[in-house]
């Protein structure tokens, strides 16, 4: 099996991107943010406030997540309940990233996330999935983008979807986010020894897509000429 590490920031264009090549080359798409997503909407749900860690890790047993793949598109399903589309918005966000900082939920979800890569070719992406989730994949790419960039995309998709959106918000968010994801003790966000970094900020999606094509084609052709 072959597997894809893909890590970055928050709207460096992770998710697209892989979600695109996934289709194309027929791997299997992973989102391990929703993952982190589930279990944030499942603490808010439950009333817990996602930075307490002793109440959320108590919790954790009562979590159920699971994935579907319909048509090659990843559906998250919480306690046998579709949350795919609930599990977007600001504050399921902000809970995602106070959970992801607990080491009993990054230990919860890890062996989920082993078990796809080892029964399927995935395209996994997240922020330590070449340091940590997947640190043996045979291909690792670190997408990156400015601050400004990953905000105005942000902030694009927002009004695409009809909602209003501030700017100077979304940037102060995002830079939050970085600050958190980059300086927690656990599995901080950094780019694996071996891994390929593109910076997407002037790049299409279409043209990151195909800089990470060339770099698996590369590999399955390797791991072709080595048997």
């Amino acid at each position: 099996m072959i597997a894809v590490a893909i890590d970055g920031p928050a709207g460096a264009g992770k998710s697209s991107i892989a979600r695109k090549t996934a289709k194309e080359i027929e791997f299997i798409y992973v989102d391990t943010g929703a993952l982190y997503r589930a279990v944030g909407l499942h603490m808010l749900n439950c009333g817990i406030v996602p930075e307490d860690q002793q109440a959320v890790s108590a919790e954790l047993a009562h979590v159920d997540i699971s994935l579907e793949f319909k048509d090659g598109d990843q559906r998250v399903l919480l306690c046998g309940q579709d949350v795919t589309d609930l599990i977007r918005t600001s504050d399921v966000s902000r809970a995602s990233s106070q959970v992801s900082a607990i080491p009993e939920v990054r230990a919860f979800l890890l062996a989920l996330q082993t078990k796809l890569a080892e029964k399927n070719h995935v395209i996994m992406d997240g922020r330590d999935i070449g340091t940590v989730v997947l640190p043996n994949a045979q291909v690792k790419v670190f997408l990156t983008a400015t601050p400004q960039e990953r905000a105005r995309r942000r902030m694009q998709q927002i009004e695409e979807k009809g909602q209003k959106a501030d700017f100077d918000t979304i940037l102060r968010e995002i830079q939050e986010r970085d600050y958190r994801d980059t300086h927690r003790e656990i599995a901080p966000l950094i780019p694996a020894a071996d891994a390929v970094v593109i910076d997407t900020t002037n790049l299409t999606m279409q043209q990151a897509s195909d800089m990470l094509k060339q770099l698996i084609v590369k590999q399955i052709d390797s791991d072709k000429n080595s048997h």
